[in-house]
């Protein structure tokens, strides 16, 4: 289904069309996104993933009809190298993770066994191959040493999260910087990494989210029980890196100079508390909502002041964060009540990536 068929054209996606690409973690919520958009750009897409969680987006808006399904373990290298070897594909999205900070302290082995050796067995296969021209790592904000300092990370800053997750995406940027020297130094490989902020949108069902938890608790009609309402975290629709990545991969496709590390953020505003996010949800979604505080005590760490300085993708790649943060909540909010409804998620889906194009300033 191409864009131009809405009256849509867009440089960025024009690109994708025809393109071979091997996406890593395309069942979960950040994949099903990225499979979306690329399936409307006219790509040729096989994923690599384990089974899709229930609920997942990846069910609701059928994503599996317009993709190559290859349901598989990213720690088997084997697996992931036949899988990968069948496609021979241009461009490489790395998304696979165990994503949670929380499951990350119940699980620390299997958190490092996906993020870690998960990332080296991808490398492997980039690295034997003849066909890929542009890899992208995509890892999170919380792979800095954080400090809890008033500005914004940049991408020189010391990589070390303190929590199995974020120091297992600390160890795979590393990875990654690490065979890019070693191997791609000399060929024409582009080797990128993106350092996105925490995302929100329609279709995310994770456990322990702030969204997620809002909008079950909203269908349940209970008050919203916020952790740490007072924790800075630079909040974005899932459009915003999603398009920042695709951004990336084409620019280092047509020039290997583009490659690099970037942040992935919202504008300075809209990096808010959980809370204000809270309060914003709650009143898009309207209906009495309420949220209420609620300390854990003994609870796991987790940071409570991360921002993202995006100076260097801004200038080097001219990206821009489209929504604000009032704009995003209340997509997520139109999409959670169309599922209510049980009306049609994928029809949603591209409605709001069309929305999100015809905003597009640049690419």
């Amino acid at each position: 289904m191409l864009l131009g068929r809405f009256g849509i054209m867009n440089n960025l996606l024009e690109f994708y069309k025809n393109k071979n690409i091997f996406i890593t973690g395309y069942t979960g919520f950040k994949g099903s996104w990225l499979c979306k958009i690329l399936e409307m750009a006219g790509a040729n897409i096989t994923g690599f993933a384990l089974e899709p969680t229930n609920p997942s987006l990846f069910s609701l808006a059928k994503i599996h009809k317009n993709v190559k399904n290859i349901i598989g373990d990213i720690r088997n290298k084997k697996e992931l190298e036949k899988a990968f070897n069948a496609v021979n594909p241009e461009i490489v999205f790395h998304m696979a993770a165990q994503p949670l900070v929380l499951k990350s302290y119940q699980n620390p082995s299997y958190t490092y066994e996906v993020n870690v050796m998960g990332t080296v067995n991808i490398l492997e296969c980039v690295r034997k191959s003849n066909s890929v021209k542009s890899f992208l790592n995509v890892t999170t904000d919380k792979v800095y040493k954080n400090v809890e300092k008033q500005h914004g990370y940049i991408e020189t800053d010391e990589l070390n999260g303190i929590d199995p997750y974020s120091n297992s995406k600390s160890c795979s940027e590393l990875i990654t910087h690490s065979y890019k020297k070693s191997f791609f130094e000399n060929r024409k490989v582009a080797i990128s990494t993106a350092r996105a902020g925490n995302v929100i949108g329609g279709g995310d069902f994770a456990e322990n989210r702030i969204i997620p938890d809002c909008i079950r608790a909203a269908l349940e009609k209970k008050d919203i029980v916020i952790r740490n309402p007072h924790s800075i975290r630079p909040f974005q629709h899932v459009l915003e890196p999603l398009f920042a990545y695709l951004l990336i991969a084409k620019q280092q496709y047509i020039n290997i100079a583009k490659q690099g590390y970037f942040n992935v953020g919202p504008k300075e505003k809209d990096c808010i508390t959980t809370g204000k996010l809270a309060t914003i949800f709650c009143e898009k979604w309207g209906e009495n909502l309420k949220w209420v505080s609620s300390k854990e005590e003994n609870a796991p760490l987790e940071a409570n002041f991360l921002k993202l300085d995006c100076s260097k993708i801004k200038g080097k790649l001219n990206w821009e964060p489209v929504w604000n943060i009032e704009q995003a909540v209340e997509k997520t909010v139109e999409f959670a009540k169309i599922q209510e409804a049980n009306e049609n998620c994928s029809n949603c889906m591209e409605m709001q990536v069309l929305e999100y194009v015809k905003m597009l300033k640049i690419y």
